[in-house]
């Protein structure tokens, strides 16, 4: 009887405890979302102006001259570029700068005695950066609709690759915002390393058109692999291997979550 309601108990706890952590993480996620929504205005308004004008300039001005690539209008190629150019840089934007805020504005340690597995909290930060990753990247969809034609030839390679991209750039931006001490150090980064691997990721050409030794060049460089497989999805033309681009973005997902957690127990960036 003892030994039976000893076990009742433990199960009572651990029912609690998981109870516990569903809210936690539930929290993390509606208090992101909730500042998405607040702050619309920085949010959501930029990236789809900077959308527009590229598919005004890109598009219907350059692109005319371009005629077709990949067998496709240029403006239907660049379109799945930039739906996901948008995606990760706000994906990446989204973490960096909150879980950074809530460093500079010293109620990080409330987070961090509440009874919450560290593992969770980064998922709560990294699934607020998706939600905002996917919820620009449907705007500029919707915008890229007005432009040209948007055929998907592989629902689920899309969403895999959309989804995957902006798991790998939250954990990024959880990262950046854990060894950053100061704002210039939360834009350095975006500033001189994301956004010109961005450009250079072929969002706007495919690498065929560049000679050899820039072909091996950019597939050194991963956002490479996730543009392309993002475009297979939509066009069923890529410039890579698309088993080779998934599996790079599951292992770098799971080493970044791995590394953002170990970071979080060693109190790195934290405890300073």
């Amino acid at each position: 009887m003892n030994e039976a309601t000893g076990a009742s108990r433990l199960e009572d706890r651990q029912a609690a405890a998981d109870g516990h952590r569903w809210i936690g993480f539930r929290t993390i996620v509606i208090r992101e979302f909730s500042r998405i929504v607040r702050i619309w205005g920085q949010t959501i308004v930029p990236p789809a102006i900077t959308a527009t004008l590229y598919f005004v300039i890109f598009g219907s001005l350059i692109g005319r001259r371009i005629g077709e690539m990949g067998g496709v209008g240029y403006m239907q190629y660049i379109a799945p570029g930039l739906i996901m150019m948008s995606v990760i840089t706000n994906s990446y934007g989204n973490v960096v700068s909150s879980f950074f805020g809530a460093k500079f504005g010293r109620h990080i340690e409330e987070l961090l005695v509440a009874p919450l597995p560290n593992w969770l909290i980064v998922s709560g930060y990294v699934a607020g950066g998706v939600v905002r990753g996917l919820l620009v990247g449907l705007v500029v969809t919707l915008i890229a609709l007005f432009f040209t034609h948007l055929h998907v030839q592989h629902l689920f390679v899309v969403l895999a690759a959309v989804l995957l991209t902006a798991v790998i750039f939250s954990l990024l931006g959880f990262v950046n915002a854990v060894f950053a001490k100061n704002f210039d150090q939360i834009s350095f980064v975006p500033t001189f390393i994301l956004t010109p691997m961005t450009y250079l990721g072929g969002v706007f050409y495919s690498i065929s058109m560049l000679p050899d030794w820039a072909q091996a060049a950019s597939r050194l460089n991963p956002i490479l692999y996730m543009v392309n497989a993002f475009r297979y999805g939509f066009l069923g033309h890529s410039d890579v291997n698309l088993g080779l681009s998934f599996a790079f973005m599951v292992a770098a997902a799971v080493g970044l979550f791995g590394a953002c957690v170990w970071l979080l127990e060693r109190g790195t960036g934290t405890r300073d």
